[in-house]
């Protein structure tokens, strides 16, 4: 997609604080942080959103996890981590390819639903 920021990042047309990068893989820290750990997972191929994945990704998307939860603990998340997948607008996607946000620290996180 020629106009997707983050194909754009993918091909090094825009610059990233890049932390891992293989053929078919890239990770950078967040631009907006919201925890002292949160960097962004994303794949170089063109996926809108999790709602859009297909069978022949199953391999890329396990890939994606295991990598996960390396780099978190490469970036000091010893503790744990959390992982989100926006999906969609109602699920608060900001930018349409997939992306796994990765957030984490030393203290624990607040809670994300609120129950009321």
């Amino acid at each position: 997609m020629d106009n997707c920021i983050f194909c754009k990042i993918a091909r090094r047309e825009i610059p990233s604080n890049k932390i891992y990068e293989d053929e078919e893989i890239i990770a950078f820290n967040d631009i907006n942080p919201v925890a002292p750990v949160h960097f962004l997972l994303i794949p170089k191929l063109h996926i809108d959103s999790l709602a859009d994945v297909q069978d022949n990704h199953q391999i890329l998307l396990g890939k994606m996890l295991l990598l996960a939860q390396k780099l978190a603990k490469e970036q000091g998340c010893e503790d744990g981590f959390r992982t989100i997948i926006n999906t969609g607008r109602v699920g608060g996607q900001e930018v349409l390819h997939l992306h796994f946000h990765i957030i984490g620290g030393r203290e624990r996180l607040p809670g994300m639903i609120h129950h009321g």
